[in-house]
C-alpha cells in the first residue's frame, strides 16, 4: 500500500527525527509548524482558517503548559484501579460459582485497565505526561508492555499517522480496513484482527522486516528491533516464571484480562475516525465525543481527539478546555459512544446500497 511512498521516505523521517513536527515540537515551535504546513479548509472549503485564527498564540501557549504532578497523579490513579480491581479478581476468581458478581466485573475492569495502558502509551509518545523527555519515554515503553504495544515503533508509526491523516496510501491506519457490515464490525470489536495482527507485527519486526513500514526510517531498524525483543523476551520471562511454579499467573493475570479489555478498547478507538472524509481538513477528519468524566479519566481525555489532532502538543489535562475554545469549530462532536457506533452500523446499509447502485 505504502509502495509510491518508499523512495520519499528518508527525506520524510528526516524531518520526522528532527523533532520539528506535530509530535514533539516546544510550544513555541508548533504554533509556527503548524500555521506555515496546515492551512485548514473549513465548511467544504468556502472559506480558509489557520490554526492561529482558531487559537492564540498566548492561548496555545497556555494550553501547551506540562504538569509533572497532573502527570502523576493521572497515573497513579490508572495503576491504582489496575491494582484495585486486579485484586478482587485474583481473590475472587477460584470460586466463581459464589463471588461471580465480584469477580467477574472486577475481571472486565481490571482487563480495560491493561487495554487502556493504550492511552498513556500514546500520549507519552507525545512526550506531554511529564516535562521530562526520557521520563515519558519510559512510561511509554511500560505502557506498550502492558498493553501489547511496541512504543519504539508506534511513536514511529504515530507520527506518519498525524502527518497524514486520513490521507489514502498515506495514513498508516488506513491499512487496517474498516468494518463495512455487521459480521466485520464484531469481528473487529472483538480484538481478533488486533490480536492476529499484534502477534504479526512483533514477529516480523523481531526479525528485521520493515516491509510496508515506510514510517520507520531505516537509522531506527536496529533501535525499533532491539525494543521489540526486549520486550518479547520479558513476556518470555512471564511465561518461564508462570511454568516454573505451575501457576497460570501469565494467563490470569495478563492475557485473560487483556482479551477481556481488548473490546472496550477497540469500541473507544473506532470512533475516532470511522466514517470521516479522507481529507488533510482537520476540522473535518476527525471525530471528538463527549461522554462521561469517569470514563474520560480512565482514558486519558483521549476522546478529545479532533482537539488532539489540530494541536497535538496540548497535553491530556488541558483538552477539555482546547475542547471549549475549539468544539465548535470542528465538523463532528458526537453526545456518547454508543450514538457513534449506531450511527457506523446505521452507514453499513447505505455503503451497501451504494455498492449495490
Amino acid at each position: 500500500m505504502f509502495s509510491s511512498d518508499v523512495k520519499n521516505v528518508k527525506n520524510i523521517d528526516s524531518e520526522i527525527d528532527s523533532e520539528v513536527d506535530v509530535i514533539s515540537l516546544s510550544p513555541n515551535e508548533i504554533n509556527t509548524e503548524i500555521n506555515t504546513e496546515m492551512n485548514l479548509k473549513l465548511n467544504s472549503g468556502k472559506s480558509v482558517l489557520k490554526p492561529n485564527q482558531l487559537l492564540s498564540p498566548q492561548e496555545l501557549s497556555a494550553l501547551n503548559v506540562k504538569s509533572n504532578v497532573k502527570g502523576t497523579f493521572q497515573l497513579l490513579g490508572h495503576l491504582t484501579v489496575m491494582v484495585g480491581s486486579g485484586y478482587l479478581w485474583g481473590t475472587n476468581m477460584g470460586n466463581l460459582s459464589d463471588r461471580w458478581f465480584i469477580a467477574i466485573p472486577a475481571l472486565v475492569l481490571y482487563g480495560f485497565s491493561f487495554a487502556i495502558m493504550f492511552a498513556p502509551l500514546h500520549e507519552s509518545s507525545h512526550r506531554t505526561v511529564f516535562t521530562n523527555n526520557r521520563a515519558n519515554d519510559v512510561l511509554c515503553w511500560f505502557a506498550g508492555l502492558l498493553s501489547f504495544y511496541n512504543s519504539t515503533f508506534y511513536r514511529l508509526y504515530h507520527k506518519w499517522h498525524h502527518r497524514y491523516t486520513q490521507i489514502l496510501d498515506k495514513d498508516p491506519e488506513l491499512s487496517d480496513r474498516k468494518p463495512t457490515n455487521l459480521k466485520e464490525y464484531i469481528i473487529e470489536i472483538s480484538g481478533i484482527t488486533w490480536w492476529i495482527g499484534k502477534f504479526k507485527r512483533h514477529f516480523l519486526t523481531a526479525i528485521g522486516n520493515f516491509e510496508n513500514c515506510p514510517f520507520i526510517p531505516e537509522n531506527s531498524y536496529a533501535e525499533v528491533i532491539r525494543s521489540t525483543r526486549l520486550q518479547l523476551l520479558v513476556y518470555v520471562v512471564a511465561i518461564a516464571i508462570s511454568v516454573y511454579f505451575q501457576q497460570p499467573w501469565f494467563i490470569t493475570y495478563w492475557m485473560l484480562p487483556l482479551a477481556v479489555g481488548q473490546p472496550i478498547l477497540r469500541f473507544l478507538l473506532l470512533a475516532e475516525h470511522t466514517d470521516r472524509p479522507n481529507t488533510d481538513n482537520m476540522l473535518a477528519n476527525t471525530r471528538t465525543t463527549l461522554t462521561l468524566a469517569p470514563l474520560r479519566f480512565l482514558i486519558w481525555n483521549i476522546s478529545y481527539h479532533a482537539e488532539h489532532h489540530l494541536y497535538a502538543s496540548i497535553p491530556f489535562h488541558q483538552l477539555g478546555a482546547a475542547h471549549a475554545k475549539l468544539g465548535s469549530h470542528f465538523e463532528c462532536v458526537e453526545k456518547g459512544y454508543f450514538n457513534v457506533h449506531r450511527q457506523i452500523i446505521a452507514n453499513f446499509g447505505e455503503k451497501t446500497g451504494n455498492s449495490a447502485a
